[in-house]
């Protein structure tokens, strides 16, 4: 190994052992004192609740584990978001888990508790997931309400969201393992099965304060809603469970006895490891970012056997365009080149930047996937599209457009990974979270943003001197230079992958060595929902 290699190396690795780091941290919740809390009134914790659930020893993804992360600071934070999500098997039923963290907050619904909720649901309905509630909230966070209750994708969206999955016949199991109040009371009535644990859990619209307030009845909150009530008075619930652990042996009861579902029908063989060995990758992504890399090195560490049959090699060479299979899945890869190359005229090509030729091959190649049912994977590392009056002359923007049409009206699924830069119009090009990935990751080195913080702070100083200049002020080389640090700190704060992560603009960052596994269980999981849409480009197909 070279002395670059070794350098790279270190600094991957270092970024992970940040990222770590900080999920230890986040994994404590609201923190051991009050995880102890929980274990004196028999209650284990969300973590504990999903471990106990779902199968040893397989695979499982967390989604959202950075959700919130450095946000509401003024209310003590919200760590995870105050909810775990976790993708994984029960009974050997592949399924989505989403238990509340009653050690944040009394597991109170933050704005970004909402999101990730929704975003859970999401996934269930586009892949035709089951979906596993593990209730012990406290409700709605009462001094954020207006940013969390009333609005389209707000709390609301959740009931709204139990009937549609109904309705489609999506599996919807919930279990009742503290407090479930107020408008929360409704989801695990809505629910398939719902099962509520003796003592510990309770569903009332309003509980026994209130109730004395508005009604002036004297109440306790277990007659009024306890599990005794729901299972033998009110028959709201289905089960009752003794604790955590027998309600949790109830769920995986009922999923090993759940039916086979119709497949997607996405081809599959057995998988086989790539021969070259994944964790080169660290040695392989510069440890700054505006170096060259080919990416080539970085797919042939992610596939099966290392093999894969590339599109138009010769053209349009700032994307790569390749047939794989990863886990055994066939795949479709669309992945911004970082080296340098030269285009068919000769003419040499930034790395990382999407020509109009790499737009129009890509454009093709997703039809292609689409004719012959391959799900898609973007590898990005892009700072945009290629700017210039040649390039504008040439007709960049529509080629960007047919790229958006093809990949946008896209019906079979999509996984995004950004290993780096994920700028601009190329975050959209290729697959960015407002294009429906049916999962999107980060590796510690990815960057969200609608520019780089050197590029955005170069633009955004040149208007701000020009307007103090206007205002008849001097602007020194000095001052100059210290508008560009403090756009550029805090534009570069905003364009990390926590900074992303923590809004859900990314469902997870991950050790690039966990990239094969998520897709890999990302295609098994969109695999339960079979396509019934006809693909179309429509107007942009030439």
């Amino acid at each position: 190994m070279d002395l670059e290699f070794n350098k790279n190396d270190d600094k991957m690795r270092l970024l992970i052992s940040q990222m770590e780091q900080r999920l230890q941290k986040i994994y404590l919740g609201g923190g051991k004192a009050r995880i102890e809390k929980l274990h004196e009134q028999g209650k284990m914790s969300a973590r504990e609740r999903i471990d106990f659930l779902l199968d040893k020893n397989a695979p499982r993804i967390e989604v959202g584990a950075f959700a919130g992360y450095e946000m509401y600071a003024e209310h003590g934070g919200c760590p995870a978001g105050g909810v775990v999500i976790v993708i994984g098997y029960v009974s050997g039923k592949q399924c989505i888990v989403v238990a509340n963290d009653a050690t944040v907050k009394a597991g109170a619904w933050f704005p970004i508790t909402g999101k990730k909720n929704l975003r859970a649901q999401e996934i269930a309905m586009e892949n035709r997931l089951p979906i596993i509630y593990l209730v012990d909230s406290a409700g709605v966070y009462l001094p954020l309400q207006d940013e969390i209750f009333p609005d389209k994708e707000h709390f609301g969206r959740i009931f709204r969201n139990n009937a549609i999955m109904s309705s489609e016949g999506i599996l919807q199991v919930a279990a009742v393992m503290g407090s479930c109040v107020a408008g929360g009371a409704y989801l695990p009535i809505m629910s398939d099965e719902a099962m509520i644990v003796d003592k510990t859990g309770s569903i009332f619209l309003a509980g026994s304060y209130l109730v004395k307030a508005a009604i002036g009845e004297n109440i306790d909150n277990e007659t009024l809603g306890g599990a005794t009530t729901h299972c033998e008075v009110s028959g709201v619930t289905d089960y009752k469970c003794k604790d955590d652990a027998d309600c949790l042996t109830r769920i995986r009861n009922i999923m090993g006895k759940v039916g086979d579902y119709t497949k997607a029908g996405f081809n599959r063989e057995k998988p086989a490891l790539p021969k070259k060995d994944v964790k080169e990758i660290y040695g392989i992504i510069p440890d700054v970012r505006d170096k060259q890399y080919d990416m080539r090195e970085i797919i042939m560490r992610l596939v099966d056997n290392s093999e894969f049959e590339e599109y138009k090699e010769l053209y349009g060479q700032s994307i790569i365009c390749a047939y794989a299979r990863i886990e055994g899945w066939a795949v479709g890869i669309v992945a911004n080149q970082r080296k340098v190359v030269k285009s068919k005229k000769g003419e040499m090509q930034f790395g990382g930047v999407i020509y109009s030729d790499s737009a129009d091959k890509a454009a093709r190649f997703i039809m292609n996937c689409n004719q012959k049912k391959i799900p898609l994977v973007f590898l990005q590392d892009a700072t945009g599209f290629m700017v210039g009056s040649r390039s504008e002359h040439g007709g960049i923007i529509k080629d960007g457009a047919k790229l958006v049409n093809a990949m946008a009206n896209s019906v079979v699924p999509k996984f995004t990974i950004i290993i780096g830069n994920s700028y601009g119009a190329a975050n959209y090009a290729m697959c960015g979270k407002a294009y429906d990935p049916r999962l999107i990751v980060g590796w510690p080195t990815a960057q969200v943003a609608v520019m780089g913080g050197s590029q955005a702070a170069k633009v955004l100083v040149q208007i701000e001197v020009a307007s103090l200049k206007a205002k008849g002020e001097v602007i020194t080389p000095e001052k100059e230079a210290e508008l560009f640090n403090k756009i550029k700190d805090r534009y570069d704060t905003q364009t990390t992958p926590y900074y992303a992560a923590s809004r859900i603009w990314l469902d997870a960052i991950i050790d690039p060595v966990e990239t094969r596994k998520v897709i890999g269980m990302g295609i098994e999981m969109a695999d339960h929902s079979p396509i019934t849409k006809k693909y179309n480009v429509g107007v942009l197909q030439t």
